[in-house]
């Protein structure tokens, strides 16, 4: 007999919602992204639908009891790293629903996320959700949730009131959030130029233009904002705008349920990984709500895009995979309505050795030292075209651009570049090529208008990532270069990540546009290391 091979345990996911018998949205949308996005699924059915691609014919509720018995059922045997909620039907399943979590979040030692995709109307205009449920379950639910994920019609449901602009919708993100969920991510898969009553664009505002050509979904959190200096543009707290292009297609079938289910399947492998991985990877240890946000709109964007009509109404959303292309990936938008220009661009080595354009090649390899003595070695020494300068033992600003000075005429002397880690003011005086900063770093540069100075003094700009909600951050800033690390534990940096392995590095490296340089860094002692990141794709 042949011997087994062993597997790592995937994270349990449970959908408690509704069944589409066409097979595009509800629990069979539901299960397909779960089982996609590397956990297993489990499912309570709430109510079974006549449904097809045109509408829903019929709506049946089964007993609440007997979705109390499959509830229970599974629990006793296969306990939850998340649950996703869709379509409840009625009050008294709701109130079952609600009594489930209660027990769930009394009796598990672990974490248990809940996502709630408020199912209220389908697509053709069906009605899925009584008018007592609705009070129901923002009573029972709501206060249970980390995430609730309304689309604009379902928000303004809840909000009795219409959302025409991007302010309106921070205001009715903020005001869902006061009903006791944890956060909010309000869906911009409709234009909110379908609620006017003219479609004509020479009628619509700037501020909305930007809606028809992205998809952009606003996530707020009630988390306690953080220290200052520890800000990050992807801070849930702050409200990020999640933006991807709005692919030209009809075939949009389950995008509501697949986006809920693919946020609980995401956070579940984070939680998974930091309770049960003997060696956690940071990029799955570090998801939070906006890195699985960032993941589940990445997942339906890429379905969106692949969508084929399979009846005669729109076809379901495709059912793909893993997040792994660059095309479907958000970007967080500082301003809804308006887009960064790109910094000085560059050429990575691995893709282009040599500049045809005119376009530098960033080096093949980034040195990273922190005294005038280790930049004047590296500056002299062959192959060597790019030198980090990281200071961190002054403080004084005057000593900091002296040194950048010295550094700087030390570099230009022998043709090489300089670039200085974080204090952007004192890469300006000096008339430094590049600055590297980590995303705290990029918050505080950006509020003292540090951005616009690097650009107009023609200065590169490179941006460290940790995690997908500060990929997402960085590619909106649209900057020279992208960083990941740790690859591999290092002693040199205090680091609050887990090594991300080079299966990450692979990852990032799809995620990123492939005119972006991506830099990997930690833990890369030898040459053996270095190959195996230029391998993966750094």
């Amino acid at each position: 007999m042949m011997s087994t091979v062993k597997m790592p345990t995937p994270p349990i996911v449970y959908t408690i919602a509704g069944s589409d018998s066409g097979g595009g949205a509800g629990i069979q949308a539901d299960l397909h992204a779960i089982h996609s996005m590397n956990c297993h699924g489990c499912s309570a059915i709430t109510c079974l639908t006549a449904q097809s691609s045109v509408g829903v014919s019929g709506v049946h509720a089964p007993d609440p009891s007997f979705l109390k018995q499959q509830l229970d059922t599974i629990y006793d045997d296969l306990p939850p790293r998340a649950i996703k909620i869709g379509m409840l039907g009625t009050r008294e399943l709701t109130e079952v629903v609600g009594n489930f979590l209660k027990q769930v979040k009394s009796r598990s030692n672990d974490k248990v996320w809940v996502v709630l995709d408020p199912v209220m109307i389908s697509t053709s205009g069906s009605k899925l959700l009584e008018d007592d449920a609705i009070e129901a379950m923002i009573e029972n639910i709501f206060p249970l949730a980390d995430i609730i994920t309304p689309n604009k019609f379902e928000a303004e449901a809840l909000l009795k009131r219409e959302l025409k602009t991007p302010g309106d919708v921070e205001n009715g993100a903020r005001d869902l959030l006061m009903l006791g969920c944890k956060a909010v991510l309000l869906k911009g898969g409709h234009t909110l130029i379908e609620s006017k009553a003219s479609s004509s664009e020479e009628e619509v505002p700037a501020e909305i233009q930007a809606t028809l050509k992205y998809s952009q979904d606003y996530l707020l959190t009630a988390e306690e904002p953080p220290a200052e200096e520890d800000e990050r543009l992807c801070d849930g707290c702050r409200g990020v705008w999640l933006r991807t292009p709005r692919w030209d297609s009809e075939n949009t079938h389950g995008t509501g349920c697949t986006l809920s289910s693919a946020i609980a399947a995401a956070v579940a492998l984070g939680e998974n990984e930091r309770k049960t991985a003997e060696s956690p990877k940071g990029s799955l240890s570090s998801i939070q709500i906006i890195d699985a946000c960032c993941l589940a709109k990445a997942y339906v964007s890429s379905g969106i895009q692949r969508g084929v009509q399979l009846g005669k109404g729109p076809g379901p959303v495709a059912q793909t995979g893993f997040p792994s292309t660059y095309q479907n990936f958000p970007c967080i938008a500082m301003d809804p309505a308006s887009d960064f220009q790109d910094f000085r661009p560059m050429h990575s080595f691995q893709r282009s050795p040599e500049s045809k354009d005119g376009v530098p090649i960033l080096g093949r390899i980034l040195p990273i030292v922190d005294t005038i003595e280790w930049v004047e070695r590296l500056s002299k020494t062959p192959g060597v075209t790019d030198i980090q300068l990281r200071i961190k033992d002054e403080t004084d600003p005057d000593r900091i651009a002296d040194r950048a000075q010295k550094c700087e005429e030390m570099c230009r002397e022998h043709g090489v570049r300089l670039w200085i880690n974080d204090h952007w003011r004192a890469a300006v005086k000096a008339g430094c090529f590049g600055v590297h900063v980590g995303q705290e770093d990029l918050v505080q540069c950006m509020k003292a208008g540090g951005l616009e100075e690097l650009k107009k003094a023609n200065i590169a700009l490179g941006i460290s990532t940790h995690s997908y909600g500060e990929l997402a951050a960085a590619l909106a800033v649209k900057p020279t270069y992208i960083s990941l690390g740790p690859v591999f534990a290092t002693s040199s940096k205090k680091v609050q990540f887990d090594p991300q392995g080079l299966d990450t590095v692979a990852r990032w490296r799809k995620l990123i546009p492939p005119e972006i340089p991506f830099v990997t860094i930690g833990g890369i002692g030898g040459v053996d290391a270095a190959m195996a990141n230029r391998e993966a794709g750094a």
